[in-house]
């Protein structure tokens, strides 16, 4: 994972801009999972109703950290830690600020459909056949792809483990249960999957993706001195599982990320008004 960030520069290219805190222009970073998707997209809405042009830029998880660390990207809202980002956070932690959670109660792990006869990844060592014997994952390199190589290591599995993307995965998993059949994904919460199928997570009784996680805003390390009221509301940005499963459920139907944003927002006066302090 941290031999990637020699290599992500040219992705850090794709922004349009860079932190200017003279221009009143906010860039932000994120990875294109669902649930950053709607945590960037509400964050933006309320910068831009505070007199704020704001760019949003998705990159693979690696560029992400990498563009914060050197001030292309102002800040982001999509760290998983302590486990999944953990490997980025240890290499480029001097180089951010970690302001903090703006989700609690996350997790990463494997899930299967709730029918299936499985019901902890130990089971896989005898039951592997059931689902063909793969796991089926998402971005090669992402933090829960790396946390999956290593249960199938603490785990002594004979399965593959097929790297795919959040699109693929879930549309691998609607097949299965469509045909109901076993599947085992790899997956987190909040995900908007949990809204729509009746999924249990598989139990890892070894700790191989950790506990809970929280998902966390970092910001450049000079954002709070140029940028004081940016730096304020992205301390005070904190979102609920509840809140967040709902509208990655709406966009997955169909809704425009930034339209539902805009719509939570115009529901929650109240709760923008603690992250802007008026």
């Amino acid at each position: 994972m941290i031999r990637m960030l020699s290599t992500i520069l040219l992705a850090s290219a794709a922004f349009t801009g860079s932190a200017n805190a003279q221009s009143g222009t906010v860039d932000l970073a994120y990875v294109e999972w669902s649930d950053a998707v709607v945590a960037t997209n509400i964050l933006a809405a309320v910068l831009e109703d505070e007199g704020y042009t704001v760019n949003m830029t998705p990159l693979p998880a690696a560029a992400m950290w990498q563009a914060v660390a050197t001030g292309e990207a102002d800040a982001m809202v999509a760290a998983w830690l302590p486990v999944t980002h953990k490997a980025y956070y240890d290499e480029l932690q001097d180089q951010v600020e970690l302001i903090g959670p703006n989700i609690e109660g996350a997790k990463i792990g494997w899930a299967v459909p709730a029918y299936t006869d499985i019901t902890s990844i130990e089971e896989l060592k005898d039951k592997a056949d059931l689902v063909e014997n793969q796991v089926i994952g998402i971005d090669p390199g992402a933090g829960l792809m790396q946390a999956s190589e290593q249960a199938i290591k603490d785990y002594d599995l004979s399965v593959n483990l097929m790297d795919g993307s959040d699109a693929t995965m879930t549309a691998a998993l609607k097949d299965a249960i469509d045909r109901n059949e076993d599947i085992v994904v790899t997956t987190w919460t909040p995900h908007w999957m949990f809204g729509r199928w009746d999924l249990k997570y598989l139990d890892d009784p070894k700790g191989s993706f950790g506990g809970e996680e929280t998902v966390n805003t970092v910001a450049r390390k000079d954002l709070a001195t140029e940028m004081p009221e940016v730096h304020a509301i992205l301390k005070n940005f904190k979102l609920t599982l509840e809140d967040e499963q709902k509208l990655m459920l709406e966009n997955e139907e169909g809704k425009n990320p930034a339209e539902s944003a805009r719509e939570w927002v115009a529901a929650n006066p109240d709760i923008i008004a603690q992250w802007t302090g008026k």
